[in-house]
């Protein structure tokens, strides 16, 4: 049985930074606190963990004055900067690039147009999102899906945004909700809808790549963290081009029984799973195997 690691999966380049601050600075100093779980990989978070990092959250950092806190990828907001300066917190920003640019973008609109709605597609609770909806508190809506349109003000433009990782074909349709919400009985737009499709284009740029990826295995292994949902979009792409997809975490979680009839295994993963945690799946399944 052939079993091929998928040559493009990975870290995103966000992660990939965070991660590398990380390592040095406790290569450098021996320990590190990291405001959040750095990635949502619990093998990756416990390696981190091993060399020193340590995960504490908003309500300690009274506690960390004078010690050096990584903000992570997905960003913060406005709040937790100052909460860590008014504590005499040394912060470490790494921050992806482009979560930091739609930070700024979102904040230059809701200072620049005060009557504007800022909505933004995405998970409530996810970290990047709260630290999109604190660059204003009380202006932004978060939109999961088409059940929250009505909380907008028809009379009002509308300006749509999304969190970096969702799927870009439920943000198409979460746009076209809003502008159905916003046209009057006779169609004609009471207000303007304006999108700001903010999506990574790494995210983007996989899907397709996956899909060729998956289908040409008769299994497909995809290695994802219980807690990142990029992973759970990704998989589904997966899963729509191959029913003979399997969600996984480890080792554990393989069942020998799916390889019963199979010439060709793919593995991949989310973009917050590491490529060595890849391969070493890939080594337990040919060993096993043999």
């Amino acid at each position: 049985m052939r079993v091929v690691v998928d040559d493009k999966a990975g870290f995103c380049f966000g992660v990939t930074n965070a991660i590398r601050h990380a390592e040095t600075l406790l290569d450098q100093d021996g320990s590190l606190c990291s405001l959040g779980e750095l990635v949502h990989n619990e093998h990756e978070v416990a390696r981190l963990e091993e060399k020193g990092l340590e995960v504490v959250s908003r309500d300690q950092l009274r506690e960390l004055k004078g010690n050096k806190l990584l903000f992570r990828a997905h960003g913060e907001p406005p709040a937790t900067y100052a909460l860590a300066d008014l504590h005499q917190v040394q912060i470490i920003d790494a921050t992806c690039p482009i979560v930091k640019h739609l930070q700024r973008t979102i904040r230059r609109l809701t200072e620049s147009d005060a009557y504007a709605q800022v909505v933004v597609f995405g998970k409530k609770n996810h970290p990047e999102v709260v630290g999109l909806v604190g660059q204003d508190p009380g202006r932004i809506l978060v939109a999961e899906n088409e059940l929250d349109v009505p909380a907008l003000d028809k009379t009002r433009d509308v300006h749509l945004f999304a969190q970096t990782t969702v799927a870009p074909e439920s943000y198409n349709q979460l746009a076209e909700a809003i502008s159905d919400y916003l046209a009057q009985r006779d169609g004609t737009p009471t207000a303007q809808l304006f999108q700001h499709n903010t999506i990574c284009r790494q995210v983007t740029d996989r899907i397709a790549h996956l899909k060729v990826f998956a289908s040409a295995h008769d299994v497909l292994l995809f290695v994802s963290g219980k807690n990142s949902s990029n992973g759970r979009f990704l998989f589904g792409k997966c899963a729509e081009a191959n029913s003979a997809a399997h969600l996984i975490c480890e080792e554990g979680d393989i069942r020998m029984e799916w390889f019963k009839k199979a010439s060709s295994v793919g593995i991949t993963g989310a973009t917050s799973t590491p490529l060595s945690q890849l391969n070493k799946i890939a080594d337990y399944l040919r060993t096993t195997k043999e």
